[in-house]
């Protein structure tokens, strides 16, 4: 049975120590023998732990509720299918980024100066990255409506410019500083979103963030006079889709804690996992072994900030190391020499002890302190082989 956690717990990296309330008899013993001051103070210790351990000094508070974008909701399904602590997308040359950071356009009086759909400037507050943080993509995400076809097929098509406004212009006085980006073409007839690489803006805001004046986006195009094909400002005829399709601004970043694993520690770590299966003694004993451990975030009452997942199956490592060692209990050969001491001389030097040899990561998506939706692996989160060292 899945063992469930009914107060707060505090992880470490590699989940090898973990103090639960749950339904094991020994969790239950040592939670009970707190009087209600220290329970409430081990509680407050518990969770403050576990924030530190995924980067935060105090706990989430959304203040309304957030779009979390469909292309986000993609990406975690798709890291939580392959289990890779790095980002993986394809057209993002971001393969150590760990954290996904989507910012939505924050609407100014400016925007009221741009009459023409095609042509707005866009601005996105990205403040809230960390500076530890390293950048190693951005993209610019519109989406489309689809024109009617024209009699010219040359009319199907328009260009997307986007521009780095390095200086604002001052009425009457100077035009703004801009820096061409990116741009595409595109075919008027289609309604599929366009990416965009932002990443040299990006870069420059977070290196001198006084100096963020947003992106300025134009579309050209002989097809484009009556309506408007790329989705840049409010409409006001479609208020309840505008989240769904306004322009959408990520960053992809590393925090330094990603560690990669390659295709063949990846391998061994499958092979581990299969051969770690129950290996029960002839005294009764178990010997070391993975056992389960699902954390709830629902009954620890995070669910408010953390959109997905509602819980994971954490697992934990636990039973004996007998001497001698076999090969199913995936031990070094440190183990081996260890337990061979001990058995000769058990004052010397401890028993080989149960731990995680392979760990897997994690994908979370939740909502920061300004209300941001973030996509974040977290690496080393989940046991997936136990072994003796």
């Amino acid at each position: 049975m899945r063992t469930l956690l009914f107060l707060r717990l505090a992880l470490t990296v590699g989940v090898s120590a973990l103090l639960v309330n749950a339904t094991t008899t020994t969790g239950s013993n040592v939670i009970n023998k707190l009087d209600s001051t220290e329970r409430e103070q081990a509680t407050a210790n518990l969770e403050a732990s576990l924030l530190s351990l995924l980067g935060f000094t105090k706990r989430p508070k959304p203040s309304s509720k957030v779009h979390v974008p469909e292309s986000l909701w993609q990406l975690y399904n798709k890291q939580n299918t392959i289990k890779m602590a790095n980002i993986a997308r394809r057209g993002i040359h971001a393969r150590s980024a760990n954290t996904v950071r989507s910012f939505n356009h924050i609407e100014t009086p400016v925007d009221d100066k741009f009459q023409s759909p095609n042509k707005f400037r866009l601005s996105f507050d990205v403040t809230s990255v960390p500076l530890e943080e390293s950048l190693k993509a951005s993209e610019l995400r519109l989406s489309r409506t689809a024109l009617p076809p024209a009699t010219d097929k040359s009319r199907h098509l328009a260009r997307i410019l986007v521009h780095d406004i390095v200086r604002p212009g001052l009425k009457g006085r100077s035009k703004p500083m801009l820096r061409l980006i990116d741009s595409k073409t595109i075919d008027t007839r289609s309604n599929s979103t366009i990416n965009l690489d932002v990443q040299p803006a990006v870069s420059r805001w977070l290196a001198e963030r006084r100096e963020n004046h947003g992106l300025l986006v134009q579309v050209i195009g002989e097809n484009l006079k009556k309506d408007p094909h790329v989705r840049l400002k409010r409409s006001t005829e479609s208020p309840d889709i505008w989240p769904s399709m306004s322009p959408t601004l990520y960053t992809y970043t590393d925090d330094g804690r990603n560690k990669m694993a390659s295709a063949k520690e990846m391998m061994e770590r499958r092979v581990k996992r299969a051969a770690s299966g129950k290996k029960r003694r002839k005294d009764g004993r178990e010997n070391c072994r993975r056992y389960p451990l699902y954390v709830d975030f629902v009954d620890v009452g995070w669910n408010d900030w953390i959109v997905a997942p509602p819980g994971y199956d954490a697992f934990y490592c636990h039973g004996d190391c007998p001497f001698p060692l076999s090969d199913h209990l995936n031990s070094t050969n440190h183990a081996i020499v260890q337990n061979l001491v001990y058995s000769a001389n058990p004052s010397l030097v401890p028993k080989a002890c149960c731990v995680p040899t392979a760990l897997s990561s994690i994908s979370m998506l939740y909502l920061d302190e300004e209300n941001k939706v973030v996509l974040k692996n977290y690496q080393d989160m989940a046991v997936i082989g136990c072994g003796c060292r």
